[in-house]
This record gives C-alpha cells, structure tokens and sequence, in this order.
C-alpha cells in the first residue's frame, strides 16, 4: 500500500520547507509505516495565504455547487471504503472490522449530510418598526483552522471539515502527528473530485510548533480543536491575538447509569460498547460505571466476563474486536492509571495490564480493565482514555446524580431504565451536552455533539455546526419610513 506523506498546500502535495519528517508509527508492533512531511509555521504561514486566496472564490461559489462537491466527496470515500478501512486500522489500531463498519461510513455520512445542507442555510427578516426592512444573512467567517485528535482522524476530518466547507469558509487543517494517513488520503480524494487549489490545505506537524501556529495566526477567524482539556485551555490563550473566535471539544469523563430496573442484558453489552470501543479512547466513552445497590453483583457478574472475553489482537485480524492502543506513550499512561487504582484499594476485577499473547507483545495493547472506586477516587475524576471503567454503587436517584455531575467534565453520559418519567428526569439533570438513554455514544451527522463545564463549547454537526461557521449579518433598509431631523434647525 503506498501512502500520501507530503503537506497538502495549494492543491499541490509539496515537502515541508525545511525538509523535515517524522515517523509514524503502527501500534500492533511498533515498527515506521512511513516518513510523513512535518509542517512548522512557515508551512502554516504558506496554507494560510493559500486559503486566503481561494476564498473569495469559493464563498462567492453557488451553494448548491459546493454541496455537489461535498456529495461528489461522500461518494468517492464509498468506493474507496476497503482501502480507508484498512489505512484507518494501520495507523490507529482500530480493529479493522470497527473502521469498516463505523468510521468509514460515518465520515461519507457526514460529508454527504453538509453536501446537502450547503444550500439550506437560511437568513431571516426581523419584525422592526414601520418603513424600515431588516434582514439578517448568514456571511461565511474566512478562513478557519481545524486541530484533528488521534482517536478518530478520519471521522473528524469529516466532522471539521464539513460544515465548515458547506458554509463557504476555506480550511488549514492539522491533523494529529500520531495519525496523519487518512486525512492526506482524504485530501488526495478531494483533489480527484474538483475541489479548487486551496480550498483546503492539509498540515501534519507537531502542537508545539504547527497548532502553535494556527492558532494564533491573525488571518485565520477561526480555531476549531478537538483533544485534552489542557491543550484547549493553551488554544484559547493562542487565540486571544486576533480575538478568533474558538470552538472546543475536549475531555470526558462519562457517567454511565444503570437502574435496578433496567434491562441488564442490554445494559451489559451496551455499557461494554460504551467502554471498550476504540480501545476506550473516545472523549464521549462511558468510564464511570454507576449501578444500583440492588443489581450491582448480578449486572457486574455477566459485564466482568464479557470484558474478560473480548478478543484482543492485530486490527487487521477480522476477528480482532479491540486492538492496541495508539501510542506507547499513551499506553503507558493507561498502565500508570491501573497502579493507581491499585494503590488506592481498588480491587482490579479484569484486566489491569498488557495480554499474554508475545504475538502482541510489540504493540501498544492493554487489556479491557474493570476496576472498583469511589466517587471521589482520582480515577473517577480523572479522564484516562483507555479500555478502563471504574464501578462505583448508589443507593437513590438523588446520590447517582450528584455522583454523575461530580467532575469537571460534562460531554457525555448515559443511562438505562424502564421508567420513562426517570429517564427524561434523570436525563435533564445531567450536566452534559449529550445523554443517552438505553445506548451509548450514539452519534448522528444531524445532532449536534459538544459538551459543556471542561469539556468545551461550540457544537460539531447539525444546523449548529453551520451557525458556528458563519457570521450573522444584520443588514437595515429604509424603505419608506419619514426620519425627522435628529438636530433640526
């Protein structure tokens, strides 16, 4: 399989100025799938100004003409969805199957979704007083740049880029230096279907110095950043040069919520796709596992031998149900979180450290983890990121929602009941920008998906989205109102 690796500046695939790479690497064993061109701010500074020149032309581009390129974009990815597939699972460790069947099909999904809201964005008249007409109109804001996270680089491309396109904005986007190959594919795509030289620019490189760059740039109106809380905080401050304006999705620490009258079979399996999907690493992941008192043994019984029996192995392997972890570094950081509930008395019911199998003993693979905690247990509000859940008891209604509401975090939560009166309430008492009742982190290019408290604002997908991306202008016209003089004489 040959793989893009050069920056994509101007609708030219082209080196980084000075020439440098950097590895990437395949988590199964570790071993450099390829040198990808690494963009520092002079390589931003470049993509900028490409954007900036390609977008006149593009905001003034029919929007239905747009969204045809969109549409055109959402077909190619379909006929390349094998080799996507397999591309996603290489540099990710997701499990081939996962990327199949998920992330390929929701990032065309999403694409096709803005292709056809392209030519849907609507302004409005405003009921003033009489003689005057005022209407507002929904103005692309210019040039936007997007930080992509590491977890799912193909369907935030999606998600990013999008919306931002159908607005009639031109983008820079970085994706994460630890997974850069399925965007440089995505770009090689949009090159084949007719997008204009710039519209979009492609930018691997390194926070420090290509996010760094981005970010504060004074010609990009925006900074859309998907990742850690700490890192959002460091974009914010960036941002504050040219006062653009900032959109954050970033951490989680879901609370997932079973009631001792909810259906437990459903709720085993779905609190375990909740969790271990992605290999746990999934800002919206359910990784605080609360249960009532009365169906806590029964419940943990059947989901500690279901984690226990997932199989865990090379993504490529079609059998695979979770691979390995993206980075070293980042399994370590999930191992480092096990010693700690160790250490702090909890008792490790599954997993807790890296399989047997010296197949996977070069890859970054961390079995599924279940471990018991306290509300109050760093591990519960800390956001580990990993195939890691703390279980944790409650007694009532009100316990379970001081408990869910409890970090810092609120992006994502779910629960599972019978009672259709507890659910809405439950639901609404949740400090989150998104909850699930009898699923989990079920995504939808029409529903709008972002957080709330430390895990950010602004809103991916839907008719949100697309306001995020445009400015309101309100425009007033007299069109026969008699004005006296304000100082007559």
């Amino acid at each position: 399989m040959g793989y893009q690796t050069r920056l994509f500046i101007g609708g030219d695939f082209v080196p980084a100025l000075d020439g440098a790479t950097f590895p990437t690497l395949n988590p199964h064993d570790g071993s450099v799938i390829a040198e990808v061109a690494e963009a520092k701010a002079a390589d931003v500074d470049r993509a900028v100004a490409a954007a900036r020149k390609a977008f006149p032309a593009w905001r003034d581009m029919p929007a239905a003409d747009r969204g045809r390129l969109l549409l055109k974009l959402a077909d190619k990815i379909e006929e390349n969805v094998d080799a996507l597939a397999r591309l996603e699972a290489i540099d990710t460790g997701h499990p081939l199957k996962d990327a199949h069947v998920l992330d390929v099909p929701r990032t065309a999904a999403t694409f096709r979704y803005f292709g056809g809201m392209a030519d849907k964005v609507q302004g409005s008249v405003v009921p003033v007083e009489a003689g005057f007409l005022n209407y507002v109109q929904r103005e692309p804001l210019g040039v936007v740049g997007q930080i992509v996270p590491w977890n799912f680089p193909l369907m935030f491309t999606s998600w990013k880029m999008g919306p931002a396109l159908a607005a009639g904005n031109t983008v820079v986007l970085k994706p994460a230096e630890l997974t850069p190959l399925s965007t440089l594919r995505i770009a090689e795509l949009m090159a084949e279907v007719g997008f204009p030289e710039g519209v979009v620019n492609i930018v691997p490189g390194y926070g420090a110095t290509a996010g760094q760059r981005l970010a504060e740039h004074p010609a990009v109106a925006k900074i859309a950043f998907t990742g850690s809380t700490v890192t959002g905080r460091r974009i914010v401050e960036a941002s504050a040069g040219n006062l653009k304006r900032v959109q954050l999705e970033l951490g989680g620490k879901g609370a997932n919520i079973v009631f001792d009258d909810a259906d437990l079979q459903a709720a085993i399996g779905g609190s375990a796709f909740a969790i271990f999907h992605n290999q746990g690493q999934a800002c919206i992941a359910g990784s605080r596992l609360l249960l009532h008192e009365k169906i806590a043994d029964q419940f943990l019984d059947g989901f500690v031998k279901l984690a226990s029996s997932i199989r865990v192995g090379d993504p490529l392997d079609p059998a695979t149900e979770m691979g390995p972890l993206t980075s070293a570094g980042h399994r370590d950081r999930v191992l480092a979180y096990c010693k700690i509930a160790h250490q702090a008395g909890s008792e490790i019911l599954t997993g807790g450290g890296p399989p047997a199998d010296a197949a996977l003993s070069k890859g970054y693979y961390v079995k599924p983890t279940v471990v018991t905690a306290q509300p109050q247990d760093r591990i519960c509000m800390e956001e580990v990121f990993g195939p890691f859940v703390s279980v944790t008891r409650f007694k009532d209604e009100d316990e379970v929602i001081r408990i869910a509401n409890s970090t810092d975090y609120g992006l994502g939560g779910g629960l599972w009941t019978a009672n259709l009166q507890r659910a809405h309430r439950v639901a609404g008492a949740m400090q989150a920008g998104m909850v699930w009742i009898n699923s989990y982190k079920r995504v939808n290019p029409g529903s709008p998906f972002g957080g709330v408290k430390a895990s950010g604002y602004g809103r991916e997908m839907g008719f949100e989205a697309m306001h995020d991306y445009t400015d309101a202008k309100s425009v007033w016209v007299n069109v026969d109102a008699r004005l006296p003089p304000w100082y007559p004489r």
